[in-house]
């Protein structure tokens, strides 16, 4: 379910064709927005700017963005000077608010739709450093990212997943595959894959400390967990798998808050995802649908590599969400 704060855009936000839990209206301090959501579960929060007294205060955003889940939120824009200017943009895609919009069409395709990083890098101003307080949460790293994948229900693809992620990232990227305790990546019959044991795998990352990324199928190693930087969890949303899951770990999405867990080989809607959401309290990194790992191009997996923070894979839908959300 959604809720909606609006003020000046109240004709506009009321008639969304969307499930709402509840609606605000009027204007109200940051910190009154705040207190009411903090502890309110939500799926999206669409917020008409012009409901936060003195919004043109970047500041106010900044309370926001600390205090809420900012991948939850559609910001609808007016058209004040302040708040068109390429500074006020740029800020707000500092703070990790990325879904921002000037029209109805544009809040529509967001809560289907949202942006990451790459959606709005076009709009960031990196020489703009005129507020220090502001912190980027986007910048590529310039050292060698090892990043383990896991699966949290059986047979959840982690194998095949890491090959793509291997395949999609060598076009821009120096990178390397390795499984641990298994030799399936040998049938790719793909150089940038290699198959060791858990006790090699400190050596092995010394060696290709060079790369800017090693992607690590852990399989069942507690060690190989215990070296690699961070771990994409991957969940396959079916029935069974789901409940079976939450048979032998009831908590597991509880303890699991904060990571990057992936619905894969998902045939699930946006609208399923938010639903599964809301009764799983849990988020959600990214819906990843059923692959074919003989294209020579995978779009939707540039998109999740893009929101991994690997800016340099390309997405298709750069320039039409450019023209539906109505910035420029």
């Amino acid at each position: 379910m959604n809720v909606i704060i609006c003020n000046q855009k109240k004709d506009l936000l009321t008639n969304l064709n969307i499930d709402i839990i509840k609606t605000v209206e009027g204007q109200y301090n940051v910190e009154e927005i705040i207190e009411m959501f903090k502890n309110f579960y939500y799926q999206r929060m669409i917020l008409d700017i012009t409901a936060i007294k003195d919004y043109n205060d970047i500041r106010n955003l900044q309370k926001l963005s600390i205090s809420l889940d900012m991948e939850k939120l559609i910001l609808l824009l007016d058209d004040s000077e302040e708040s068109s200017s390429p500074n006020y943009l740029s800020k707000l895609i500092s703070m990790g608010i990325y879904n921002f919009t000037r029209n109805i069409e544009g809040v529509l395709y967001l809560y289907n739709n949202p942006n990451s990083y790459r959606d709005v890098a076009q709009y960031h101003q990196l020489d703009d450093d005129s507020d220090s307080q502001i912190i980027y949460q986007g910048v590529e790293a310039d050292y060698c990212r090892v990043i383990g994948v896991k699966n949290l229900t059986d047979d959840c693809g982690a194998t095949t997943f890491c090959y793509m992620m291997v395949k999609q990232l060598k076009k821009n990227y120096k990178v390397v595959g390795v499984e641990v305790d298994a030799n399936d990546f040998n049938y790719f019959n793909n150089k940038s894959l290699h198959s060791i044991s858990s006790k090699d795998l400190g050596k092995f990352i010394e060696k290709n400390n060079d790369c800017d990324v090693i992607i690590v199928d852990v399989n069942k190693s507690p060690m190989a967990l215990g070296l690699v930087q961070e771990i994409i969890y991957l969940v396959e949303p079916s029935t069974v798998k789901l409940n079976r899951l939450m048979n032998v770990k009831r908590n597991v999405f509880k303890e699991l808050a904060g990571r990057k867990v992936i619905l894969n080989k998902s045939l699930l809607s946006s609208k399923d995802v938010l639903e599964l959401q809301y009764e799983a309290r849990a988020k959600f990194f990214f819906n990843m649908p059923p692959l074919n790992e003989r294209d020579a191009n995978i779009n939707i997996m540039d998109t999740f590599l893009s929101k991994m923070g690997f800016l340099k894979q390309q997405t298709e839908e750069t320039e039409k969400r450019k023209k539906i959300l109505g910035l420029f």
